[in-house]
């Protein structure tokens, strides 16, 4: 099984993916998409695609845009081929009501005509195949995907990328495998899974049930991006304390502020309190660090 790294915001970042190669290495991924970017101005600003500039990737990085409007993203993409990217992803998928009341990531799925005039300019920019796109089964309803199959049939796209929840219910409720397998049935397009699926736990109810399906069957994966369970799978690594450690160094040289450096690392180990009590126990104390010093008491990380 072809496994992708899930865009995570403000944790997946390239510094991560760096840093915790060996840990990717180990799980066995083989790509990766980056957060997202936002695509808002045909002027585009520069600071923005350092994440993903491609010297020194550990892993084949798809940047990833968000937005609605098409020639904001024809200019971001046309960043992207100068970075030397073939290939590039549209976040129809980002569930959290500030993005989807724009009209941004699973609010596209409310303007079928939006969205259709994204993929329809992501496509020309990048070339038929080499633009994808991430989704959920829809906003309100598990359906609102499944009626827009025919319209994103029409492009010819790298992969379809299905979160198998809807943007209501964010990262909770259990994922809807069974509409995914009727839009992965309908897809003229090579269908990727996302959601709760744990390579590390093959026989947890969603890994077993795609790992079931037979590769080429109908309705199969050609892939699974992975996210969260990978996150905090980490803190459970016999090495997760050397990683971090690194992580922090490497994130302290990158980012300016110790605002910036405790808030990404904040994130990363907001995931990691969900491994085992041990982990909860230090994230009670780390939530409450205010300067880096403080958080590497904490977390063992003097230097």
């Amino acid at each position: 099984m072809h496994y992708i790294l899930a865009p995570l915001r403000g944790v997946t970042v390239r510094t991560f993916r760096a840093t915790f190669a060996p840990a990717l290495s180990a799980e066995g991924f083989e790509s990766c998409v980056s957060p997202f970017i936002p695509a808002l101005s045909t002027k585009v600003n520069q600071s923005s695609l350092r994440d993903v500039s491609p010297a020194d990737e550990p892993l084949p990085c798809v940047p990833q845009a968000i937005g609605k409007d098409p020639a904001a993203l024809r200019a971001l993409l046309e960043a992207f081929r100068r970075l030397g990217h073939a290939k590039a992803d549209l976040n129809a998928g980002c569930p959290y009501p500030m993005i989807t009341r724009k009209g941004r990531g699973a609010g596209l799925l409310r303007s079928p005509d939006v969205l259709a005039r994204m993929l329809e300019a992501g496509v020309e920019a990048m070339g038929p195949g080499n633009f994808s796109l991430k989704v959920r089964l829809g906003v309100e309803s598990p359906d609102e995907l499944v009626s827009l199959m025919p319209m994103v049939n029409r492009f010819p796209l790298a992969n379809l990328t299905v979160h198998a929840r809807t943007a209501r219910q964010m990262y909770t409720g259990r994922p809807d495998l069974a509409r995914f397998l009727d839009i992965a049935a309908a897809s003229s397009n090579p269908v990727v899974y996302n959601g709760d699926f744990d390579p590390g736990d093959p026989e947890s109810p969603v890994a077993s049930a795609i790992l079931k399906l037979k590769p080429g069957s109908a309705g199969a994966p050609a892939a699974v991006m992975v996210g969260r369970p990978f996150i905090r799978n980490l803190a459970l690594r016999e090495d997760s304390a050397t990683l971090l450690a690194a992580y922090l160094d490497a994130t302290e040289l990158e980012l300016c502020g110790r605002s910036s450096v405790l808030g990404r690392m904040k994130e990363l180990l907001a995931y990691w309190r969900e491994a085992s009590p041990a982990w909860q126990r230090r994230w009670d104390k780390v939530k409450l660090c205010r300067t880096i010093a403080e958080l590497r008491m904490v977390l063992g990380c003097r230097r």
